[in-house]
């Protein structure tokens, strides 16, 4: 007999390291020193899609784990403080965790708003962790410049969200 979409469950293959590596790959791609137009290619915050869709699958404790570590590359490959995006990524993470049963099964629109502001909370615990271990925080405009393509990346959220939404409806 076959079972129906509600009850497949699916491996953490698919829906954490699957994602996860084409979470670096956007990143490394992005990275690549080409201009257009005078402009670099934008650089996302890719792994804040993971941190926001991630807890609204199913909670897991692999989940965490692939943040810090998707955090600590972030951190590794852009040079920059250590810690400081696996913070951000982890809190983001929690947060959505936290008010699960309020995001599970809203719509679109609405996901993109929570979207909206797990992406600001995560730059401002960037922003205010920069400041308290330089003493002084990223200019105003680069970060603003790497917020609207993070903002940019929620249909791959919303995708991920969607796609494996009733795998597990023990987690419900």
């Amino acid at each position: 007999m076959r079972r129906g979409r509600g009850s497949r469950s699916f491996s953490p293959l698919e829906w954490i390291v699957l994602p996860a590596l084409a979470a670096l790959g956007v990143t490394i791609l992005l990275a690549v020193p080409l201009r257009f137009w005078g402009a670099h290619l934008p650089e996302p915050v890719a792994p804040l899609v993971l941190a926001f869709a991630w807890p609204l699958i199913r909670p897991s404790v692999l989940a965490p784990v692939a943040l810090l570590g998707l955090g600590v590359f972030l951190d590794l490959f852009w040079g920059g403080t250590l810690g400081l995006w696996p913070l951000s990524l982890l809190i983001v993470y929690g947060l959505v965790l936290f008010g699960r049963s309020l995001l599970a099964g809203q719509d679109t629109r609405m996901l993109f708003f929570w979207f909206a502001g797990a992406v600001l909370i995560a730059f401002f615990v960037a922003y205010w962790t920069l400041r308290l271990d330089l003493g002084a925080g990223p200019h105003f405009w680069p970060v603003v410049w790497q917020i609207i393509p993070t903002l940019v990346l929620f249909p791959a959220a919303d995708w991920l969200i969607r796609r494996f939404d009733d795998a597990d409806v023990g987690f419900r």
